[in-house]
Parts: C-alpha cells; sequence; structure tokens
C-alpha cells in the first residue's frame, strides 16, 4: 500500500484536532460542576459563580478563559438542553398597508382582505398573492395612485406600471425583513443567551433558537421579539377635561341599549344624551353615583359596584372613572391622564364601546385612549390614558426614531428601576420645547401637565413634567423590574421592526425532559456500539476486531469534527450516530466479502486484501454518495433538529469512508508485516452464503404481486382512515404533561373537554402510565401573546381537575400557515431527493433501464412505508404520526435503499461485463449477481436493523416513532433493492443489458 506515512500523518493530525476540540467540553463540564457545587441547589449563585470566572483562565494549558471554552463546546440542542425554539413571521400585509399609507381605497383594502385569508393555506409568496387578488377585484386598476408619493418618487413614479409597483413591494419586503433579522439579532444579543442562534429563512421567517431558556421566561421572550418597538411621546388631556366626553359616552351607550329593549328610538337617544351632556356641565348626579359606587383609592377597588350600574351607566360599569379622596376628605376626579380603570377581561368590551361609530363622532379629533402596559400597583385593572394628537398631522410630539442610546438604571427617587435615554441634537431641540409646554408654569404645580410615553400603542409611564429638559436625557420609570428595564433598553436600542413580526412557531423543552434525553441517547449510543462491536467478532473473527477498531476512531472523529465545525447536537443526530454505527461497517462487510472471494480462488492474504479493497471501492463511492445525496437535501429543506440529523449523517459518512478505506488498510498492513494471523470468518460463518442461488429473478411476479397489494391497502387506508398527523404537519399546540399518579387518557381527556371544549383535543400516552402528550386546535388561529397564555391557562385549568400535581415537560406551537408550508415543502423534498439520486444513478451506471430500477424502488419503500404507517395507526401501542422527523426518516430510508441498490447494480455490471457473449440469458447473470452479494445485503441489513431495535427500545419516546420509521425502512429497503429495482430493471432492459 502506497501513502502509508500521508494517511498515518494525517489521522494523528486528525484526532489532535479532535482532542483539542472535544477537549473544551470537557473543560466547561469542570467548571460548571464547581459552580453547582458552590451554588448548593440555587440557580442565581450559580449563575453569579460563571459570570464571576467568564474572564478567567480556566485551561491553564492554553490560558484559556470560561468563556472562550464555553464557546467552542460541543452545543446541545434545545431537545437535550431544554430552551424555547421560535419561528417569526414578517407581517407582509401590515408592510403593504403601510406602504400605501393606510390607504382607504376600497379595492386595495379588499385585495388585501382576501390576500390575509388565501395566504392561511397557500405557501405561494405573499406579495404574488396581493398581485393576484387586486387583478380580481380591479382588472383594471393602477396601484401607483395608491403607492407612489413624495416620499418614494425616487423607487416608485405615479405613472409606475402595476409591475413597477409589485418590483417596488418586493424590493420593500426584502428590506423589511433583512431589517427585522437584523433587529431581532441585536435583541437577542443582548438578552443573556448562551449561543443564541438566529437564521434567517426563505420568505419572511426568521428563526430563532434560545438554549437554556426557561419555562418561566417565555413570557418575556415572547414580549421581546414581538414588540415592534414603536416608541412616541405624547401630550395628555387631563383627567377633568375628558370626565364629560366619558359622560356623554356613557349617556349614549344607555340610550342604545334603551333602544335595543324598547324599541323607541328618538325619545330614548335625545333625552339620554341630553342628561348625560346637562350631568357633566353641571358636575352633578352622575359624578355622585359613580362615587358611592366606587373604592376609595385609584387602583381595581374602584371597580366595585359596577354591576348596580350596568343598566344605567355601560360604559362606567367596565370603566369606572380615575375617583379619588382629595385634601378635603371629598371624592373628586384625580388629576393627571389616567380617565378610567378596567379589568384585564373587560378591556375588550370598553374597546367595543369605544370603537362604536355613535361614540367616535362624539369624541376630539385630536384624542386617543390608550391602555397602560401593565396593571396599575399589582392589581387586575389597567389604566385607561387620555393622549392628545398635536401638530397639523394630529400625531405625537416626538418619536423614539430621535433614540440614540439607552440603558437600564436605578431610579435615584424611588429606589425601583428606569430607562434612561439619549437622543440627537433635533430629538434634543423637540424635547425641550415639548417639556417646556407640558410644563408651563414652573411655579405653579396646577399648571404642569404630563407626558405619555408609549410603547406599541401602550402607555408605559405618564410623568408629570415641572421644568423643561435640555440636553435631550430623560428617563421613562414606572412599576419595572430589572429584566423588564434591561429589554426595554435593548429594545429601544435594536431599533423598531419595519413590519409587526409575529410568532408562528413555537417550541419550548423543559430542562427534564432535556435530561432524559441525553440519558436515553447515551443510553442508545452504548448499546448501539456494544452491539455493532460484538456482531463484527462474531461474524468476521479478528477482521471484525480490526473493523470495531475503525468504528471507535469513527465515533471519536465524528464527534471531533462536530464540535470543531460548531455544530449542533440534537436528539435526532444522537439518532443519526447510532445509526452511523450500522452503517459504518457496510464498508467494511463490502471489502471482507470481496476479500473473502478472493481467499477463495486461493490468492495469498496480503493479495487478497489488495484486491478486496479495490473491488470493493466502486460499490463503497456509489452506496456512499447517494446516502450522502439524501442528507444533503434534508440539510438544504430541513429545519432544526432534522438538519442536526443531516449534518451527523453527513459528517459520519465521510469519516466513516477514511476510516474503513484508510484505517483499516494501515492496520492490516501493520498485521501483515507483524505476520499476525488474519482470519475473516468463524467456522459456522465461512460457508453461510457460499454457493446461494435463490431465483429472485424467477419469483419478480410475486414480489410486484406482494408489494401492489400492501401499496393498494396502504392507498385505501390512507383514503378513508388517513393518518395520525404531527403538530407540524396540522398546526395546533401540542403539551408533554407528567402527572404524580397513574391516570388513563380517558380521564385527561374528559377533564380537558370541559375546559379547551369537546373535541378540540387530543391525548396519546408518552413513555409511560404518568405522561402524555396533548395535542389542541384551541384558538390556533390567534397568534397573539393574549391567546397563547389563554390556551395554556385553559389548559392548566383541566389539567388540575384530573390531578392538582403536575408538571409542563415541553409545549409547542405551529400556526397553519407554516404547518401547509412543512407539508409542502416535505412532499417536493422527498419527490427531489428521488429524482436527484436517480440522476446520480443515470450519471454513474450511464444505463436509464439502472436509473429507472432505482427510482421505482425508492417511491416503492416510501410508499410502502407511509401505507404501513396508516393500516397500523391505532393498532401498535405507540403513536406513528406523521411529521418531519417521519420525513427525515423516509429520507434516510430512500439513502439506505439506494445504497443497497447500487451495490447490487455494481454487481450486476460487473457480472454483464463478464458475461457479455450473446448466448448469455441477462435474467440468469442478473439472478447470479444478486446471490454473490447475497452475505453483504443480509449482513449490512442485519447490523442496521440491531442498532435501530436498540434506538427504538432505549433512544426514548421523543423518537421512537422515529426509530420505527427508520427500521420499517430498512426492511422494506433491503428487500426493494433485491426484489424490485433489480426486477424492474431487467424487465425495461432485457436482452439490450448485454449489448
Amino acid at each position: 500500500m502506497q501513502g502509508k506515512g500521508v494517511i498515518k500523518f494525517f489521522a494523528v493530525l486528525l484526532a489532535l484536532v479532535c482532542l483539542y476540540q472535544l477537549s473544551f467540553t470537557w473543560v466547561t463540564k469542570n467548571v460548571e460542576d464547581d459552580a453547582r457545587a458552590y451554588a448548593k441547589g440555587s440557580p442565581e449563585k450559580e449563575k453569579s459563580y460563571l459570570d464571576s470566572i467568564s474572564s478567567q483562565p480556566v485551561y491553564p494549558l492554553f490560558k484559556h478563559n470560561y468563556q472562550y471554552c464555553k464557546e467552542r463546546e460541543l452545543a446541545l440542542g434545545l431537545d437535550l438542553k431544554g430552551g424555547m425554539n421560535v419561528t417569526m413571521q414578517i407581517s407582509l400585509s401590515e408592510l403593504i398597508r403601510t406602504l400605501a399609507n393606510n390607504s382607504t381605497d376600497v379595492t386595495f383594502n379588499q385585495a388585501l382582505r382576501n390576500a390575509d385569508l388565501v395566504a392561511r393555506t397557500s405557501p405561494d409568496n405573499y406579495i404574488d398573492i396581493f398581485m393576484r387578488e387586486f387583478k380580481k377585484v380591479s382588472p383594471n386598476g393602477k396601484l401607483a395612485a395608491i403607492f407612489a408619493n413624495q416620499s418614494n418618487q425616487k423607487s416608485l413614479k405615479f405613472d409606475a406600471s402595476n409591475g413597477d409597483v409589485e418590483k417596488y413591494l418586493r424590493d420593500q419586503s426584502n428590506i423589511a425583513v433583512t431589517q427585522s433579522f437584523n433587529i431581532l439579532r441585536n435583541r437577542i444579543d443582548k438578552f443573556g443567551v448562551t449561543s443564541p442562534n438566529i437564521q434567517q429563512q426563505a420568505g419572511n421567517r426568521i428563526l430563532i433558537e434560545l438554549p437554556g431558556v426557561s419555562e418561566s421566561s417565555k413570557e418575556r421572550v415572547r414580549k421581546l421579539l414581538q414588540g415592534s418597538a414603536k416608541l412616541e411621546f405624547y401630550a395628555t388631556y387631563d383627567n377633568a377635561e375628558v370626565y364629560p366626553i366619558l359622560t356623554n359616552i356613557n349617556g349614549i351607550l344607555a340610550a342604545k341599549n334603551k333602544l335595543n329593549t324598547k324599541k323607541d328610538t328618538a325619545s330614548a337617544s335625545a333625552t339620554t344624551a341630553t342628561t348625560s351632556a346637562d350631568t357633566a356641565k353641571k358636575g352633578g348626579s352622575l359624578l355622585s353615583k359613580v362615587k358611592q359606587n366606587a373604592a376609595k383609592d385609584t387602583s381595581a377597588s374602584a371597580l366595585k359596584g359596577k354591576n348596580a350600574m350596568a343598566e344605567s351607566m355601560p360604559l362606567f360599569s367596565v370603566l369606572p372613572p380615575a375617583i379619588g379622596q382629595g385634601a378635603n376628605g371629598q371624592q373628586q376626579l384625580v388629576p393627571g391622564p389616567v380617565v378610567g380603570y378596567a379589568l384585564i377581561k373587560d378591556t375588550a368590551k370598553v374597546n367595543s364601546y369605544l370603537n362604536n361609530e355613535d361614540v367616535k363622532a362624539v369624541m376630539p379629533k385630536n384624542m386617543r385612549l390608550f391602555w397602560g402596559a401593565k396593571p396599575a400597583d399589582g392589581s387586575k385593572a389597567i389604566q385607561l390614558y387620555a393622549i392628545k394628537l398635536t401638530g397639523a398631522e394630529n400625531s405625537s410630539v416626538l418619536s423614539g426614531a430621535v433614540i440614540t442610546d439607552a440603558k437600564s438604571d436605578i431610579d435615584q427617587g424611588s429606589g425601583g428601576y428606569e430607562v434612561t435615554m439619549e437622543m440627537n441634537s433635533d430629538g434634543a431641540k423637540t424635547w425641550r420645547r415639548a417639556t417646556a409646554e407640558a410644563a408651563g408654569n414652573p411655579a405653579d404645580e396646577n399648571d404642569n401637565r404630563c407626558i405619555a410615553i408609549v410603547l406599541d400603542d401602550n402607555v408605559v409611564s405618564a410623568p408629570r413634567v415641572s421644568n423643561e429638559i435640555t440636553g435631550g436625557r430623560s428617563s421613562i420609570s414606572g412599576s419595572f423590574t430589572q429584566d423588564e428595564t434591561t429589554d426595554l433598553a435593548n429594545v429601544l436600542k435594536a431599533g423598531r421592526l419595519p413590519a409587526p413580526a409575529r410568532i408562528v412557531s413555537e417550541d419550548i423543552v423543559g430542562p427534564s425532559l432535556g435530561q432524559e434525553a441525553i440519558t436515553s441517547g447515551l443510553i442508545s449510543c452504548g448499546v448501539g456500539l456494544v452491539v455493532v462491536l460484538i456482531f463484527m467478532v462474531f461474524y468476521y473473527n479478528r477482521a471484525g476486531t480490526v473493523a470495531d477498531v475503525a468504528v471507535f476512531i469513527n465515533v471519536f472523529f465524528l464527534m471531533g469534527v462536530l464540535t470543531s465545525i460548531g455544530a449542533v447536537l440534537t436528539l435526532p443526530g444522537i439518532a443519526g450516530i447510532v445509526l452511523i454505527l450500522g452503517i459504518s461497517v457496510d464498508a467494511n462487510v463490502l471489502i471482507y466479502e470481496r476479500v473473502r472471494e478472493e481467499l477463495a480462488l486461493g490468492k495469498t492474504k496480503r493479495l487478497a486484501i489488495a484486491d478486496g479493497f479495490k473491488h470493493a471501492l466502486s460499490s463503497i463511492l456509489d452506496s456512499n454518495i447517494s446516502t450522502f445525496l439524501t442528507g444533503l437535501i434534508l440539510f438544504i429543506f430541513g429545519t432544526g433538529p432534522i438538519q442536526g440529523f443531516a449534518t451527523t449523517l453527513m459528517i459520519g459518512i465521510l469519516t466513516s469512508l477514511f476510516c474503513s478505506l484508510l484505517i483499516t488498510r494501515v492496520i492490516f498492513e501493520w498485521m501483515l508485516d507483524k505476520e499476525i494471523d488474519i482470519k475473516f470468518s468463524n467456522p459456522w460463518s465461512s460457508n453461510l452464503f457460499k454457493n446461494a442461488n435463490f431465483a429472485f429473478v424467477k419469483n419478480r411476479y410475486k414480489f410486484y404481486a406482494f408489494s401492489g397489494i400492501f401499496i393498494l391497502a396502504g392507498i385505501v387506508s390512507m383514503a378513508t382512515r388517513g393518518f395520525s398527523y404531527g403538530v407540524d404537519f396540522q398546526g395546533g399546540r401540542s403539551y408533554i404533561v407528567r402527572f404524580d399518579k397513574t391516570l388513563t387518557t380517558q380521564d385527561v381527556r374528559s377533564s380537558i373537554d370541559n375546559t379547551l371544549g369537546k373535541g378540540k383535543s387530543e391525548v396519546k400516552s408518552f413513555g409511560g402510565d404518568k405522561q402524555v402528550r396533548i395535542t389542541t386546535n384551541y384558538l390556533i388561529e390567534d397568534n397573539t401573546t393574549a391567546a397563547d397564555n389563554k390556551v395554556e391557562t385553559t389548559l392548566r385549568k383541566g389539567l388540575s381537575q384530573v390531578s392538582p400535581t403536575f408538571k409542563i415537560l415541553s409545549s409547542q406551537k405551529v400556526g397553519p400557515t407554516i404547518a401547509n408550508d412543512i407539508k409542502t415543502s416535505a412532499v417536493w423534498t422527498v419527490i427531489f431527493a428521488i429524482l436527484v439520486i436517480s440522476g446520480y444513478i443515470l450519471i454513474r451506471f450511464r444505463r436509464w433501464q439502472f436509473s429507472l430500477g432505482a427510482m421505482v424502488a425508492t417511491a416503492h419503500d416510501a410508499l410502502l412505508v407511509l401505507s404501513f404507517f396508516s393500516l397500523f395507526n391505532g393498532v401498535l401501542p405507540f403513536a406513528l404520526d406523521i411529521d418531519q422527523a417521519f420525513i427525515a426518516a423516509i429520507l434516510t430510508v430512500i439513502g439506505y435503499s439506494i445504497n443497497d441498490t447500487v451495490v447490487v447494480f455494481d454487481r450486476i455490471r460487473e457480472f454483464l461485463g463478464l458475461h457479455h457473449a450473446k448466448t448469455d440469458d441477462p435474467a440468469v447473470v442478473v439472478n447470479q449477481a444478486i446471490n454473490s452479494t447475497l452475505s453483504r445485503t443480509i449482513i449490512t441489513a442485519l447490523t442496521v436493523i440491531f442498532v435501530l431495535i436498540v434506538l427504538f427500545i432505549f433512544g426514548g419516546d421523543v423518537i421512537r416513532g422515529f426509530s420505527f420509521a427508520l427500521l420499517v425502512g430498512v426492511c422494506f429497503g433491503t428487500y426493494s433493492s433485491i426484489c424490485v429495482a433489480t426486477p424492474v430493471m431487467l424487465d425495461f432492459g432485457g436482452k439490450k443489458l448485454n449489448s
């Protein structure tokens, strides 16, 4: 063997690099063990310890600090470490509306509404959908009249065609998504999460992974990501100015109530409206009634007695005025911009009252009412503020665009937390003028006004201004926590999102479930490794030991390379490692079977080994390249854990080839030089498949019939019974819940049906009789944070009825739009994989019959697995869900099937080259070729099947369906390479195969 020295040098160099890369994981683990020992169970102390040591050298040999080592350790995915994974979708609908300056054009708004409906189920780009819908609504309509204005005249002319407008919208949407990506990245970078990951995906979506984020922090993350950061400063009305208006509104609503009950339109409306107006002027009986039914403070207690006023005062029954006790002990309107309070549950009703057309008619054009950002003084009541619009455009006095810096600080007056802000020079001038106007006469406290600080249309604070503020420095104070001021400062520094961003997919994994996944993954890896090692020695004797050494080296190289490239190890990634253990010996099996054939011809061991490696090379390369292609397709089209699996699979194939072709050869050469006896079989296995002569070709029509019947039954089942879809394929929310006692799924289902609604949820066992997985489509169309909270609160209420002690280990949310996209993408990915691999076979074997046989076999395997999952869904004692992991399994099966098929095809090509005489029957030659590779086919299949059985048993519930799909697929793939691919190739080739 030539080049042994180069191979040894490269192997040693790669080993040193891998050892160095893996050492960071060992160092950080030791530091974190010390931190846990110091903290004694306190998360705060543990974090404090790690923060204090982050810049200290912890790797003495190279003087690396903890932060440096942490960034280079083997990264664990969310399913192993726990954390939060969200997919954000930029609202292009809102962007288009903004670009049109909120146009009131009827056709434009109708087209937008239609586009919103279509976009829920269509995978097409939103701009395409909008353009189609506008053309339907107004075939001859001109969009330039809606979008062209002075601010964008350089990009869009007033006489521009609809095609020009479409290009403009595409450019602006791309800019908006890119800006949103950068803004969200800046927010996340300052959030304090170790190794966050943010990726811009196709279209208008952004994937964000936050390892280590706990269940308690999810609400904070949602607010941080979804807040558009629209910061504005407004002048305000005083409560006394607004009270008469609210009184008038209250009268109008009371009149409408009477109108509905008494059918007396004119008299009820006129009388009540007049009475309300008179009362407001006199400050008389209505305020007295409110005083009598209100509490003696400005918090939620002011809501007492509202039920008694519901008929006569509909607005004040849910929005009591801001009334307090004056210096004289009498009840009076509280000065300031707060005009009322409402319970959180009543805010929707108040909004509906204020949005009534009759109510809007009596409200001043320059007045808007905004809710406070959070309940007042820790109560359940939200304050309503009266905002005064100013200037010619009726807008805020200042926008957040002038903010140049913001940071969390301590409020020296109250001792609480606040956000201090720095403004640019233009902002400082405007701010000085606005605060001077609000201060009025600084010597007269009664002349001081408030300025409301509004973030995303919610008032975060409304301080009273007593003096003008110069220098452009200001602060936002209120009842904030440190985390809230930190997040608010980060949001303001990062900037405002150009369009609203909504969470359309969310996955939260608790640390306890992640630790269980690590444990089950390590067990499955360990047991799988032992199975492979024992089997290889059991079947191939001392040569099997050489293969075992190569497997050990392969796993070491694989882990080292994964760490060095910064790959994230996920639970499917661990499954990939286990699978690699099985397929890594495939090359060794091919080589060993070839060596045994050469030894049977009477060659010496040195020559037999050399020829065995040479003759097996083409089969090894073709089979591994085809499997690598499936991994590449998975990596390109997959997301999250599926990409982790694909990464592991591709790297594992490369390291397996290096170890099987080079490391194993070097070991054999060393053993030959040392005259160590190398045995390639045990007495019982030496002749196990020798002279096999099964009539595979002759019985091909029986195989066709079996496959056809099974697939036909599957298609009937798919049409009638369908599939059990995972949440990522059908949309919805999924929760894994653990109880402290044994419960049946029926008990849990009955309980949550009472809260979420009957038929809204599905409950399945998930890892024992104390654990269930609950999937629900309740409120799935609502992407707001309020909906997320309502679903979980309602679910917890139902769960508490069946057991007071339970724990939600993980949760997942997938919106219907992204679910449809995932489903469509999955179908095209499988089709694309089949076409790519068939194309590769055509290039390598240069006959379309081989490519056709491979294509039919891969499609056959996919259909058989789908049929199996439909036929046996609900029959087997575990879930057979169709989800992204299942698609990964299908593609892996396709790769394995092609791997097997290529080996058979390679031998057929070889035999046809030897038996090229016209008298030779191609069917006989093909059958001989199949039988000659039977030992390799069976041994490889058994090795992989043994490993997958281990993965299925020990891999844990999260990947049980995934491992079972692989197990079923490998069995079908082995069958199809012999009984489908080859017969199809033969039937369409016939005598031409000898030409």
